[in-house]
């Protein structure tokens, strides 16, 4: 399944990121629709869900993420909703980990 996240806020450090394998976190904005796939690596045998996908996350709650590969690129999020067929696009699209 995938779910849909918009940015509240992240550290300016993503924009910083000039290492090529981590260069998308400079494409992080404010205010942007994310999608993020929870794929069976990350997800628990026992809940088959992935920590952090925001599942008890009712209304307005703020949710933080961090970025793997630069843990100085954080910030917070809100959930839009879950998708049990992942239909996310190809750029603002990522994986919990």
């Amino acid at each position: 399944y995938c779910v849909e996240f918009r940015t509240e806020s992240l550290s300016h450090h993503c924009a910083l990121e000039m290492r090529p394998y981590a260069r998308w976190m400079q494409y992080l904005r404010e205010g942007h629709t994310v999608c993020v796939a929870c794929q069976p690596p990350a997800m628990s045998a026992a809940t088959q869900r992935c920590s952090g996908d925001g599942h008890n996350a009712h209304g307005d709650k703020i949710l933080h993420w961090e970025a793997i590969g630069n843990s100085q690129c954080q910030g917070t999020w809100k959930r839009i909703r879950q998708l049990e067929h992942c239909s996310c696009p190809l750029v603002h699209s990522f994986i919990f980990t």
